[in-house]
């Protein structure tokens, strides 16, 4: 779109919640299912990894939500191809097709009584698809809302991702703990773990119908066809743009990690916090965090980006510890004071990171160099955050130390917003 900042024409802006809807709610199933398959880990450690040893029956089962990380650059690589190459809306099909395909199907499983380890292989066979699936759907949804909105709101619609992911979180809880207090430990280990996968089939359904009908302009044509494929061309010519897309999502990824997945083990087993209070106040602070980035985002496109990062990481580093401080306690008033401080830092940085990072990169690349450097940033440092917090605590006897290694990532992540031009209201790169 262009840089005008003036009057929005109402059927253009109705096209463009169409966009941002369809692009957000492919995030919501991701979600879902990431928050589903968590709460109903120890369920699932016995129907596919049974063994004398309960805590090596979880682990098991925590190593295939593990594979599901580590394939998520694999993921970027193939639909960052497509995307860029192929178009936008190619990608978001595929994507949520091969989401809900893979989510229905661990539903479908037959469990480790009915054939054996074989069961074991296939659900971390599908975790690894949704990995993949995953791997180009946050970058990908979230470049074609920028790509798509006026350059005066491209901040908010980029958040409705945002939204879309937060939203899908606290489906996936709900349901998992609505099922649980309902039906009861037997009858969710005899067949109802599969209830919430099935139903993320609904999610996947509504997703791919609403994407099916998107309009996406034709992508600009180049004097040169491709002599190299766009991830090849994003390393060797866009590396810069690509460092700078991890440096902005370091801290506030590893942050929510840390404070709302970490912090609920933490708050059980070093604190002895009845888990029942811990995850009442984990999804009070994720109903502000899906709701903020609203906020947030129509700020920065007023203000500019840069003003609210900066704002934004430097209230991590120079809060984390005192917040944390706060969540050091059995108190549940001042644990909520702490995790909703939290909240409030990681909404403002999380609503302007999807406009940001897309804005800083070139049309002809800008789905690759993003699902790349985003996916391997969440792989290498989002997704190991709750073992990497645990292993500081066991070696170092500080409760703290964790702490110390989120302020070193948001001094990076200060820093890296310093190089970035704003992009705020200005035409997207092509």
């Amino acid at each position: 779109m262009g840089a005008s900042d003036g009057p929005v024409d109402p059927a253009m802006l109705r096209k463009v919640r169409k966009n941002a809807f369809a692009g957000a709610i492919g995030n919501v199933m991701e979600w879902y299912d990431f928050a589903a398959y968590a709460y109903m880990a120890p369920i699932m450690s016995s129907v596919f990894f049974p063994s004398s040893d309960p805590f090596a029956s979880l682990l098991a089962t925590y190593g295939a939500f593990a594979a599901g990380y580590m394939a998520r650059p694999l993921g970027a690589l193939a639909f960052g191809h497509i995307g860029d190459k192929f178009g936008r809306k190619r990608l978001l099909v595929l994507s949520v097709w091969l989401m809900g395909a893979a989510t229905v199907s661990i539903g479908l499983l037959p469990t480790h009584d009915q054939v054996g380890p074989l069961a074991a292989v296939l659900l971390v066979l599908l975790r690894i698809l949704q990995g993949c699936s995953v791997g180009g759907e946050f970058t990908g949804s979230s470049t074609f809302v920028v790509e798509h909105a006026p350059s005066s709101r491209r901040g908010f619609f980029a958040s409705w991702i945002v939204v879309g992911c937060t939203a899908g979180f606290l489906a996936g809880s709900g349901v998992a703990t609505l099922l649980s207090n309902v039906l009861g430990q037997e009858v969710l280990e005899d067949w109802a773990w599969r209830l919430p996968f099935l139903s993320g089939g609904l999610i996947a359904v509504g997703a791919l119908l609403l994407r099916r009908h998107i309009e996406e302009p034709p992508a600009p044509t180049y004097d040169e066809e491709w002599e190299r494929s766009p991830v090849v061309t994003a390393f060797v010519d866009h590396w810069r743009g690509m460092l700078r897309v991890v440096g902005l999502a370091l801290a506030v990824n590893v942050g929510f990690y840390m404070m709302f997945v970490y912090a609920v083990s933490y708050l059980t087993e070093r604190m002895h916090v009845s888990t029942a209070k811990a995850m009442d106040i984990n999804t009070l602070c994720m109903v502000v965090l899906t709701f903020l980035p609203l906020v947030f985002s129509r700020v920065s496109d007023r203000l500019g980006r840069k003003p609210l990062l900066l704002a934004g990481n430097l209230g991590i580093m120079l809060l984390a510890w005192p917040l944390f401080w706060f969540m050091h306690h059995q108190d549940g008033f001042l644990i909520l004071i702490g995790q909703l401080g939290f909240a409030v830092l990681f909404a403002c940085v999380f609503s302007i990171n999807p406009a940001t990072q897309a804005e800083i990169l070139p049309r002809r690349v800008r789905v690759s160099a993003l699902s790349v450097s985003y996916s391997l940033c969440l792989s290498v440092f989002g997704g190991t955050t709750p073992l990497v917090a645990a292993y500081l605590v066991q070696r170092t006897g500080d409760d703290f130390a964790p702490v110390y290694y989120l302020i070193a990532l948001a001094a990076v992540s200060f820093v890296t917003v310093l190089t970035i031009p704003e992009t705020s209201g200005k035409a997207l790169r092509e």
